[in-house]
């Protein structure tokens, strides 16, 4: 019982994390490359590359959170992949939000471009990955077959 509670408790928040570092360099490193060979200033434009740079990463962290840190708990089933769809695309708001518009602040600041855009990114993907890691936890990979006390 004790290593049952562990593995969903703080344990899981390691495995999350390290995951997430992989899913991190994907996301900022998919992100600067689109910069690098595609330069740009519009926030649309900055939009579609934080969202497919975000896209790249989701999909490897459910690969791994579901075989790694959640496979207690993770069927495969549909209702799990439709749920892991859904946070996703909360995730992807909270991210895009936050990218926007700290990039928004800090160019009206005067911060250089990639200092702000991989500021902004950072504190997107910091968001966006504790709000991922609750929903999936708690909604998305869910014990229903834990006893309740």
């Amino acid at each position: 019982m004790d290593r049952e509670k562990r593995k969903s408790g703080g344990f899981q928040f390691l495995q999350f994390g390290i995951i997430g570092v992989g899913n991190a360099l994907i996301d900022i490193g998919m992100l600067n490359l689109l910069l690098i060979l595609f330069y740009t200033e519009d926030r649309m434009l900055l939009l579609g590359y934080n969202t497919i740079s975000y896209l790249l990463a989701v999909s490897n962290s459910y690969f791994w959170n579901a075989s790694v840190t959640f496979n207690r708990t993770s069927k495969g089933s549909g209702y799990q992949r439709i749920g892991f769809v859904v946070q996703a695309l909360i995730s992807l708001g909270i991210s895009n939000i936050v990218f926007i518009g700290l990039n928004s602040f800090m160019e009206w600041l005067g911060v250089l471009n990639w200092l702000r855009y991989n500021i902004a990114k950072g504190l997107a993907m910091l968001l966006s990955s504790l709000a991922s890691f609750f929903m999936v936890k708690y909604f998305v990979f869910k014990d229903y077959k834990k006893k309740k006390c």
